[in-house]
Parts: structure tokens; C-alpha cells; sequence
């Protein structure tokens, strides 16, 4: 891979070249540069922010804090939402700082993991990414179709799940821009509905509704029901258990969208400009929303009320709905439903794009089938996203199934398949820093967060126990289930199965030419002299050069400019 570098450095070319995943694959220096591999940079600032925030903002928040409510109370909801915060705050860093620093067209965070640590592990990792993301779409179709069941149950469910689905598969097979300007509105949509709700509960607290009846912190006052639920024992260790199942099913709210951003870096205006700009302002949006938001859902609504998550419920279970429903305002119930739909359609449609671009790049890797690598003419890889979709079919299990026992299905083995996601990226990112403190070129960085490594080191443990403990009620004798321990822990071994029989593969038939790794079967990642941070540097460099910042030419477009 050196001797590629030394010769391109060679070469005279003032003119910046943009650079493809598929161009820093082979230590021979091939490179394809047939238009039907390239995606179209096509996605800008505000597109990106509000891709990431579509991806968190779901029906996590709208619906699923529901079911954490009223298992645990509205205490350790709050202090779960704000702890996941903090987790998804480093990820999002670690992945920014990564592709800021190289933004390749058709990037993914398994490449980096194939890059900076080594092939087997990037091969589990991407399809587990793959299997989450689809599983996500699925998750959302679900409780799309629980939120329009709210307005009539005449209309068979598989109606319901084939219009979301299609809707979401048009918005992903166009442009990718037409995708971008879809997803943005939907965005900006959820942004207002849930900005409304806070304010909304605001007035409710100091007595704003129509009985003007002050709720106050009335719901967390002991015996009202109280702000803890213990969970399985009493006394302290059951109120330690319910934060703990809370941070747990917190996860799902966020799962995968600190990736989102890393994701489109491939097909983004100025990535070196953008992709920083977007990762700083998305923390203080999801502290804004789901901080604020979390903390409004304990203020209105009490944890023993009946209509709260559960396999009988529908789309009543979103706690903003009940918290209307019980402060006596009429109407306003089916705009936040409407609202909570374009929240699940929008989800949907963000990780319908992250699966397929995800199964784009593997293609690219060798690590999924040369198919799956084809573009239109748009740039859009149509056979990924096919089968992206198709796959997120499994939601019509809820034909067959109550709506509330399908999305927890869903949202179980996504969160531990983010979790382990998580991880691996983390780990990505120390190996990432290291190579580049032994080239010299740390205080280089396009894009440098605070607190690192240790905020990096200290997650990373901390997602570990997470992902291990996930399922830790099932083992309390009153609460054994089959499904529920195959939920909670089923993706831990086929991840390993992924991981092992990739070794074992490459080992055997000493398939090297998908990557430079040159360790055997017992090697567990590249040594540090031999990570390769530079092929690619230059491009993205010249690329950066290049990139002339709008200036704002009066104070609407210079506050326009700050918000997106």
C-alpha cells in the first residue's frame, strides 16, 4: 500500500481528485472507476444533521419510553436518557473524527474496522450492521402501522405495513438528494412535534391545561405513584435495577444513529467542513429533545396508568398521547399521532439508506457479493436498497402477532446489535488514534474531540457490561423465558459464528486479496506499524482545499447558515 502511495504522489496533477472506498481497497494500486460504482455527493449540512436526528428521534421516544415508564418509573427513564446521551456523545465523536478524516465516497464503518484493525471483524461487523439496520425498518413499519390502527382497525395491518414500506422504498431508490430533501422535512417535522410537547408540558406543569389543574412534579411524589418503580426486588437494589433495565432499553432510542452521520460522509458537499459541523450540533440537539423530552413524559403522565406500553396496546401507548388524553384536550391526540407517524416513516426512511449503503460497501470490500455494488445513474446502489427492503418485510409478523410483542422483538435485537456495534467501532477508533500518534499526524486531525482516549476507554467498558447484562431479568426464576433470553442475547453468538468462520475461511483458503492483513488465524487486529492512515489522505486534502465556504450576505442567511 506504501508503494501505491509513493507512486500517486508522484503523479503531477494539480486538479483533486474525490476518491471512491473501492479505490483504497487493493495493495496493487486497481482502481475502478466505472460510473456504475460511484455514489453522487449530493447530501449537504442540513441534510446530514437531519438524517441523524431522523434516525434518533423515532419511535423510541414517542412510543417505546412508554413501556420503560411504566416499568420503572419516571426517575430512572430521566437518568437513562441523559447516561445514553453520554454514550452516544463519544461514539458520534469517534466515528466523526474517522471520517472527517477520510470521507471516501461508499465509506462504512466496517472499512474502517477492515483498515484499522483487521478483515474478520470488519466482516462480522458489517453484516451485523446490515441485519440491525434492516431490522430497524422493520421495527418502525410496526409501529407505524400500531399508530394507524388509533384511527380505525378495519383496515387490514398488512395494508397499513405495505404503504409505509413502499413510501420508504421510493424515497431511498431516487436521488440520493430527493432522498435528502425527503428526509430533512420529515426531520423537521418530528423537531416541531416534539419541540410543541415540551412547551406543552411546560404549561401543564404550572397548571396550563384546560381544568388548570397544576401537575407539578405530582407523579414522582412518593405513593403518587412515586418517581421509582423498584424493579424485581425492593428497597435500593430495586431502584439500582430499574435505572439499570432503563439504560438498558434507552439504547434502542439511539441505537445507530451516532453511525448515520459517518455513513453519509461518502455523499456529502465539503465533508471536511460538514460532517464536524453536524457532529457538535447533535448532542445538544438529542440533550434538547430527548433530555427535555424524557423529563416531560415523567411530568404528565404516571407511571401505573394502564394505556402505557404493553402487548395489548396500540397507538394510544405513546405517553404524549395519554398525557393529552388525560389533561382533557380535545383534538390535539390525532395531530401528535399524525406527527408520531411521519416519526416512524422517517426512521425508516433514514435506516433503510444507512442498511443499503452499508451492503453497498461490503460489496465493494469483497465482503458481500459485486452485485450489490451496482449504481444508477442517479448513484443510487438500487440492488442494496432492494434488498434492504426486502428484507425489512419481517414486519409483516404482525399479521400474526399483536403490534406491542412484534416491536419488542424488534427493538431487543436491534439494541444489542448496536451495542455490539458500538463496541467495535470504539475499539476501531483506539487503533485508529494510535496509528496515527505513531505517524506523527494526531495534532493533524481535521476534526479532534474532547476527552480522549479516556472518554473513549471508559464507554467502551461501560457498553461491554451493557451488552452483557441486557438480559439479566430472565435469569430471576419468576421471570424465565425462552423468548426473552433468545432476544436478549441471541446476536451475541452469531456474531462470534460471523466472526470465527471468517477466520476460519481465510485461514484455510488463504484469502488475503480483499485485504493487506498478512496475520494468521490467532492474530486479533494489525500492529500498529502497519495500519495504513495515509492512502487517501491526499485527495481528501486537495479535496478540503478546494472547498470555498458560503458567506453569509445578511443576517437571514447568516442565522440560516447556523442552523443548517
Amino acid at each position: 500500500m506504501a508503494d501505491y502511495d509513493s507512486e500517486k504522489m508522484k503523479m503531477d496533477d494539480a486538479t483533486p481528485k474525490d476518491l471512491s472506498l473501492s479505490q483504497t481497497q487493493s495493495a496493487k494500486g486497481e482502481i475502478d472507476l466505472a460510473a456504475s460504482h460511484q455514489l453522487e455527493r449530493g447530501l449537504k449540512s442540513r441534510h446530514i444533521q437531519f438524517i441523524a436526528l431522523g434516525g434518533a428521534i423515532g419511535t423510541g421516544l414517542f412510543i417505546g419510553s412508554g413501556g420503560i415508564l411504566s416499568t420503572v418509573g419516571p426517575a430512572p427513564l430521566f437518568m437513562a436518557y441523559l447516561s445514553m446521551m453520554f454514550v452516544v456523545w463519544v461514539v458520534m465523536n469517534d466515528l466523526a473524527e474517522m471520517s472527517t478524516y477520510l470521507p471516501l465516497r461508499g465509506i462504512s464503518i466496517p472499512y474502517f474496522v477492515d483498515r484499522f484493525v483487521e478483515p474478520s471483524l470488519a466482516f462480522a461487523d458489517g453484516w451485523n450492521y446490515w441485519y440491525a439496520y434492516a431490522i430497524l425498518v422493520a421495527a418502525e413499519a410496526t409501529a407505524g402501522a400500531i399508530i394507524l390502527q388509533y384511527w380505525t382497525e378495519a383496515v387490514p395491518v398488512a395494508v397499513w405495513i405495505t404503504i409505509i414500506l413502499l413510501v420508504i422504498l421510493a424515497l431511498n431508490i431516487f436521488a440520493v438528494n430527493v432522498f435528502g430533501e425527503a428526509e430533512f422535512w420529515f426531520a423537521s417535522i418530528k423537531l416541531i412535534t416534539i419541540t410543541g410537547l415540551v412547551m406543552l408540558s411546560i404549561i401543564l406543569f404550572f397548571g396550563g391545561g384546560p381544568d388548570h389543574d397544576r401537575l407539578g412534579f405530582r407523579y414522582w411524589e412518593p405513593l403518587n405513584p412515586g418517581a421509582f418503580k423498584p424493579y424485581l426486588v425492593e428497597g435500593n437494589t430495586g431502584r439500582f435495577l430499574a435505572y439499570w433495565t432503563a439504560f438498558v432499553r434507552a439504547g434502542f432510542a439511539f441505537i445507530l444513529s451516532p453511525e448515520l452521520i459517518a455513513l453519509a460522509a461518502g455523499e456529502t458537499v465539503a465533508p471536511r467542513r460538514n460532517i464536524p459541523k453536524a457532529a457538535r450540533r447533535y448532542v445538544w440537539r438529542l440533550a434538547l429533545f430527548y433530555g427535555l423530552g424524557s423529563l416531560a413524559i415523567g411530568v404528565i403522565v404516571p407511571y401505573n396508568d394502564s394505556r402505557l406500553l404493553s402487548p395489548d396496546s396500540n397507538a394510544s401507548a405513546s405517553p404524549f398521547v395519554i398525557g393529552i388524553q388525560r389533561a382533557g384536550i380535545q383534538g390535539l391526540n390525532h395531530v401528535i399521532n399524525a406527527a408520531i407517524l411521519t416519526s416512524a416513516w422517517s426512521a425508516g426512511n433514514a435506516f433503510l439508506y444507512s442498511g443499503s449503503r452499508m451492503l453497498y460497501s461490503m460489496s465493494l470490500s469483497s465482503q458481500a457479493p459485486k452485485i450489490f455494488s451496482r449504481t444508477s445513474k442517479r448513484g443510487v446502489p438500487y440492488v442494496a436498497v432492494m434488498t434492504t427492503w426486502l428484507f425489512a418485510c419481517l414486519a409483516y409478523l404482525n399479521v400474526s402477532n399483536s403490534g406491542a410483542t412484534v416491536f419488542t422483538w424488534f427493538s431487543n435485537i436491534s439494541t444489542i446489535s448496536g451495542f455490539i456495534a458500538w463496541i467495535v467501532a470504539m475499539i476501531t477508533y483506539l487503533r485508529f488514534r494510535k496509528a496515527m500518534q505513531y505517524n506523527g499526524l494526531l495534532q493533524s486531525l481535521p476534526y479532534k474531540s474532547p476527552l480522549q482516549p479516556y472518554a473513549t476507554y471508559f464507554v467502551l467498558g461501560l457498553v461491554t457490561i451493557l451488552t452483557l447484562t441486557n438480559g439479566f431479568q430472565v435469569f430471576f426464576p419468576s421471570n424465565w423465558s425462552v423468548s426473552s433470553f433468545l432476544a436478549a442475547y441471541i446476536t451475541i453468538p452469531v456474531f462470534l459464528v460471523l466472526y470465527i468462520g471468517h477466520k476460519i475461511y481465510t485461514a484455510v483458503t488463504k484469502d488475503t486479496k480483499e485485504s493487506s492483513f498478512t496475520g494468521g488465524f490467532w492474530s486479533f487486529g494489525r500492529k500498529i506499524h502497519e495500519i495504513d492512515v495515509l492512502t487517501g489522505k491526499r485527495e481528501m486534502d486537495e479535496m478540503e482545499a478546494m472547498d470555498v465556504p458560503p458567506v453569509p450576505r445578511n443576517w437571514l442567511e447568516k442565522a440560516w447558515f447556523w442552523i443548517a
